[in-house]
């Protein structure tokens, strides 16, 4: 099967996007684990955002964290495989017609493969990103994290304008 030029450029696009986000993403989690103790806290903005080393055994919002670690370990490496394999399958049948959406699917792959890397090395997911108002704290998270928010906005978007290929 011959790849044709836009073909190529895709490819190439979603390796040098899911590269520099999973390399941003494995760098500052490296840095939080090296620089902080498990539950260390660092302010940076008084009163809205630190920086706290946390380790997540279960998914988005602490989903699973009570089961063993052996179902959450199953569940999430199986879940996690099947997203990135479903995001490149629908990548490669969008990117070369779809340039943005091309970007958000990419930002999504790279965010799920950061997160799977953790959770193959860790059994769980290095968080550390601490936005807070008052008592009031968002669930910490990472650069994946925010990829794959990031990705899913560009998604919606696409889907809910109808500019999503039919596949």
């Amino acid at each position: 099967m011959k790849i044709n030029s836009i073909q190529t450029k895709a490819l190439v696009r979603l390796g040098l996007v899911s590269s520099v986000i999973i390399l941003l993403d494995q760098v500052t989690k490296a840095f939080v684990i090296n620089t902080l103790a498990l539950y260390e806290t660092i302010p940076l903005i008084d009163g809205c955002f630190n920086l706290t080393h946390i380790l997540n055994p279960g998914g988005a919002f602490g989903l699973f964290a009570e089961h063993s670690p052996e179902i959450r370990r199953f569940f999430f490496l199986f879940v996690s495989s099947l997203v990135t394999l479903v995001i490149l399958w629908y990548y490669r049948k969008t990117a070369a017609t779809h340039r943005a959406l091309s970007y958000g699917l990419a930002a999504i792959f790279a965010g799920a493969v950061g997160n799977l890397i953790d959770r193959f090395r860790f059994g769980k997911v290095v968080d550390f990103l601490d936005v807070y108002l008052g008592t009031y704290h968002w669930p910490a998270f990472n650069v994946a994290d925010s990829a794959i928010t990031l990705g899913m906005i560009v998604f919606v978007y696409h889907v809910l304008l109808n500019k999503a290929p039919e596949l």
